[in-house]
């Protein structure tokens, strides 16, 4: 998938555990772990505006777009 999720990068950055994460933004422990490992589908605003405000962050500070190459290298 071409969009990457680097929420981890921003916890270590803030120095905060996902349990922490969890329990502030109304989320499961296991949620957040989904979230980091990139194994969702999507996400709604307002997960990501409640972890925003959290971490301090801007949606550009989780999230970073690497377009696929195609096997042909095009």
């Amino acid at each position: 998938m071409p969009v990457i999720v680097e929420l981890d990068v921003m916890l270590a950055r803030r120095k905060m555990r996902s349990k922490e994460l969890a329990q502030r933004i109304g989320l499961t422990e296991q949620q957040v772990s989904q979230l980091k490992s990139g194994k969702v589908r999507g996400m709604r605003f307002d997960t990501l505006s409640r972890i925003c405000e959290v971490l301090q962050c801007q949606p550009g500070d989780l999230l970073r777009y690497e377009p696929e190459v195609d096997a042909a290298g095009d």
